[in-house]
């Protein structure tokens, strides 16, 4: 092949990459996370080109056994790493960005897929990971209706602290801790609101009964399943 035609070659897999980025971050951008279309896509593409230049742009300066194209891989994945970190945000007792920091991770060794010509195997992996973030979370969501119910509880307690061990207990008991709110409701004293999903062989009443006995805690009100 000329130079040009191999310029062009790798051209295209920079453009392959791009559009398999995009098509990843459609999805996060349509059901607004904060990494969408461009994140991914840059990702990808970014990936794609060190590949490239990993494979292509050293062998003119180097020995063929001198020549190791995977340590630039190796550093890639070291590298999107901490950029997925960055995506994965704790609030409160929960913690968001798992799945836009895993879709990164996937993305980019796809980018590195397409910058190695392994196209095939750059569009299958791509389409499996919009299959888990669209239509697979969808059937999640299904069957989190379908066998799931929410508890609220409403507690007053006397110090803040308590929040760790009531988190334990539901833990502990196979409830699902979605979110907590809490308010100052006078010195000293603090009411909180937890959000729990009741998973099939839960036990709400015993985790109920455990909260109640911590020092300091007084359960106002619970919604949902016993």
């Amino acid at each position: 092949m000329t130079e040009v035609a191999v310029q062009l070659e790798l051209a295209f897999r920079l453009l392959v990459a791009a559009f398999l980025g995009a098509a990843i971050g459609a999805e996060r951008e349509i059901h607004g996370h904060p990494a969408g279309m461009r994140t991914h896509l840059l990702v990808c593409v970014g990936s794609a080109a060190f590949t490239v230049l990993s494979i292509h742009a050293f062998s003119a300066f180097t020995t063929p056994n001198q020549l190791d194209p995977s340590r630039v891989a190796a550093q890639i994945v070291s590298g999107i790493g901490f950029l997925g970190a960055g995506a994965i945000i704790k609030d409160g007792p929960s913690i968001r960005g798992l799945t836009t920091a895993a879709s990164l991770w996937a993305t980019a060794a796809i980018g590195m897929g397409a910058g190695a010509g392994q196209y095939i195997v750059a569009a299958v992996a791509a389409a499996i990971v919009v299959f888990s973030l669209w239509p697979l979370n969808r059937i999640a969501e299904r069957l989190h209706r379908a066998d799931k119910a929410v508890l609220e509880i409403r507690v007053a307690l006397d110090h803040l602290d308590a929040l760790g061990e009531i988190s334990g207990i539901l833990a502990a008991r196979r409830l699902d801790l979605l979110g907590v709110r809490t308010q100052r409701v006078g010195k000293g004293r603090y009411e909180a609101d937890f959000d729990v999903r009741v998973r099939q062989g839960a036990n709400a009443t015993e985790a109920l009964e455990q909260i109640e006995r911590i020092p300091g805690v007084e359960l106002a009100s619970s919604d949902g399943p016993g």
